[in-house]
């Protein structure tokens, strides 16, 4: 079951390459039913108790490639597979206006692969490939436009990303030379018997510049606030709500927990990189103008949020982390929904050309007060659970100071989300708007889809729906190399 996330958007992207030039149905057919349908497969395995296993080729381990499904890749999986159908849907009218349709959904299906084939591979190499193959993909999309400004910032996130990639690679070689496999539970069980505190430490650093830049860690956030605002806006939502945490995120958390093993040198780097994240993206988004770039810089505080709550090493911390993470996908893919609602109507984004189209536009000004709302932090959103068990996850570990930054810049947080409400959506409606209708019914599905999970996502506290999805995915990390017990069966 494992290789139908990889196998099936692969022969999607397929099916549109041959066929979608003649018939763009075919292309908006296949580019949401394959997300639906992987939506349902990835939910109906939430709650498995066992590590799911596959070897690709028959090949026994640590030979050969190996799919892995715990519960840290089973909490991904559903993420990814809903932002993506959700984004796919908003995208059928969205992209109407531009050419090549069929080379966009194509490209789409290809990225939900990459996404997912990197949660589920056990080869530490193959992880490289397919973050490789999703960076590919999500360059074209970045630059789907083609308009100066997108191909500008298309070839930034190349290069940067692909200069990170280089770190990481170098450190594959290195881990490969010491331990003679690219199975990363064989690794893990290498390094524990047979400890190399100056390799691990060195390639400690080479990983987190490599996936730090996908992540969009400060100081490895440069490319985010370009690419994020030149894509077209379900692209943007993509890139936000599920590729950074997938391709960068996830990687150093199956990395640094699972495979090298936390610990204390560990932990002070995601914190301070946290903290740094949190506090540099939280001000740099006051200033912005334009409601795209006001989210991107939202997405590097956002984002540090979670690499501080993993810092902390508690399983409270860790499940704060993962709580926020699945906040934040909804909410800030709802949120560049929103935004290309907008910009769909009236083609702006400078939020001081804006401003009344509530009254034109009630759907899009809702659902983007609700994912404005949950990412602030106010109650009863989902927002609002995450980031107060952050608070009180940092204050158990006795991170004073990281509680009162997480407290003080989720103020500046609700300040500029409350300058964008009101310049967008609220005030006195410009006579250059009056003409405008709502968005398509098909972008108001996607709006509304995310906008209820913003709202019913404090529902993860239950203990009965924290045990099936949050608390499989914390007792992987807190677990640590049982992990490799686990996917080599011993």
């Amino acid at each position: 079951m494992l290789t139908l996330f990889i196998i099936i958007p692969l022969f999607g992207a397929f099916v549109i390459f041959l066929v979608g030039k003649y018939s763009k149905n075919i292309s908006y057919f296949m580019g949401w039913i394959v997300p639906a349908f992987l939506s349902v497969l990835a939910l109906s395995l939430v709650g498995t108790k066992e590590t799911l296993t596959y070897q690709i080729g028959g090949w026994v381990q640590p030979l050969g490639i190996t799919l892995v499904g715990d519960g840290l890749s089973l909490f991904f999986l559903p993420v990814i597979n809903i932002i993506v159908f959700a984004a796919a849907v908003f995208s059928i009218p969205y992209i109407e206006k531009y050419t090549s349709k069929w080379i966009y959904f194509a490209l789409f299906l290809v990225m939900q692969a990459s996404m997912n084939a990197v949660v589920l591979t056990g080869d530490i190499f193959n992880l490289f490939i397919w973050i490789e193959v999703g960076g590919l993909a999500s360059y074209a999309l970045v630059c789907y436009k083609v308009e100066p400004e997108a191909l500008e910032s298309s070839f930034k996130y190349a290069v940067l990303n692909s200069v990170g990639l280089l770190f990481v690679l170098f450190g594959i070689g290195l881990l490969y030379a010491y331990t003679s496999t690219l199975n990363m539970a064989e690794i893990g069980r290498i390094l524990h018997e047979r400890p190399n505190l100056k390799l691990v430490g060195f390639v400690t650093v080479l990983f987190f510049t490599g996936f730090g830049l996908k992540s969009a860690i400060v100081p490895f956030h440069s490319w985010l606030p370009d690419a994020h605002s030149s894509a077209p806006s379900p692209v943007s939502a993509l890139l936000s709500g599920v590729l950074i945490k997938s391709l960068g995120i996830y990687t150093l958390l199956r990395i640094m927990f699972n495979v090298f093993g936390f610990n204390l040198y560990i932990s002070k780097l995601f914190i301070f990189l946290g903290l740094l994240s949190i506090i540099t993206g939280g001000i740099l988004a006051i200033y912005q103008k334009d409601m795209k770039r006001l989210l991107a810089y939202s997405t590097i505080s956002q984002v540090g949020y979670i690499i501080f709550s993993f810092g902390l090493g508690t399983p409270l911390g860790m499940f704060a982390g993962f709580f926020h993470l699945v906040n934040h996908a909804a909410a800030k893919s709802l949120l560049f929904l929103t935004s290309g609602a907008v910009l769909h109507v009236t083609g702006e984004r400078e939020m001081g050309k804006l401003g009344g189209l509530r009254e034109k536009m009630p759907v899009t000004a809702f659902t983007s007060m609700v994912g404005s709302m949950s990412v602030s932090g106010v109650p009863p959103f989902g927002g609002f659970w995450s980031k107060l068990v952050i608070i009180i996850a940092a204050v158990q570990a006795r991170e004073f100071l990281g509680a009162s930054v997480a407290v003080g810049i989720s103020i500046v947080t609700l300040a500029y989300y409350l300058k964008l409400q009101k310049n967008v959506f609220f005030g006195e409606l410009k006579p250059v708007w009056n003409n405008i209708k709502e968005a398509p019914w098909m972008m108001c599905f996607s709006m509304i889809l995310l906008a209820i999970l913003c709202i019913g996502l404090g529902a993860l506290l239950l203990p009965g729906v924290r045990a099936v999805f949050i608390t499989p995915a914390v007792n992987v990390l807190a677990g640590g190399m049982q992990y490799c017990n686990a996917v080599l069966r011993i």
